[in-house]
């Protein structure tokens, strides 16, 4: 009789691990045990692939902070290198007229109206002095070759023993704020054939 159960057990449980006294088979509590095991390492592989994934997203919010970072650092630094544009902006024009007041004294004038203009010449070369100071710079190309991202050429000359698109005169000054053309110069370009070239 315990032949014929240890058969019938043996065929239910594929396995020879039976109780023959108690008549009671083990392997389906070892199916049980493989049947955990997987699971363990499915959720293993899971836990793995999330933490990876986790790791990935932390690396990317990573590099965009890093990027944010520099994005504000450069307008940052741009607000400070221009924020006073609009302010020198206003301020060009009434350099623009000392400066033709300071011309008047190359003409013969009388010592009263020299004098008068010495005084123009103090405040002309203090303001000078403090627009350089906040990062002004005049365009003066006269000699050199037509630079249409610094200029505007508005009139032209024929001069033969000068090479064609050389700027020959500067009709109004053109001012860089830090590097950057906040005004044009407006000049004379010589071209033999009487052209303005505007690349």
């Amino acid at each position: 009789m315990a032949k014929v159960e240890e058969k019938k057990c043996s065929e239910e449980c594929k396995c020879k691990e039976h109780d023959n006294v108690n008549k009671e088979c083990h392997c389906k509590d070892k199916k049980k045990e493989v049947h955990r095991d997987k699971k363990l390492k499915e959720e293993v592989e899971r836990l793995k692939k999330e933490n990876l994934d986790a790791l990935e997203k932390v690396k990317y919010a990573q590099a965009e902070l890093i990027n944010y970072r520099k994005r504000k650092d450069e307008e940052v630094s741009n607000y400070k290198k221009f924020c006073n544009q609009d302010l020198i902006m206003e301020l060009i024009p009434i350099v623009d007229n000392f400066e033709r007041a300071i011309k008047l004294d190359d003409n013969d004038l009388t010592d009263e109206l020299s004098k008068f203009l010495d005084g123009f010449k103090m405040m002309y070369a203090n303001l000078s002095e403090v627009l350089k100071k906040f990062g002004v710079e005049e365009i003066n190309n006269i000699g050199k070759p037509f630079n249409s991202n610094e200029e505007e050429a508005l009139m032209t000359d024929n001069i033969p023993d000068m090479d064609d698109d050389v700027v020959t005169e500067v009709l109004l000054k053109g001012y860089k704020l830090n590097g950057r053309v906040i005004r044009p110069a407006s000049v004379k370009v010589n071209k033999k054939e009487g052209e303005i070239n505007n690349e």
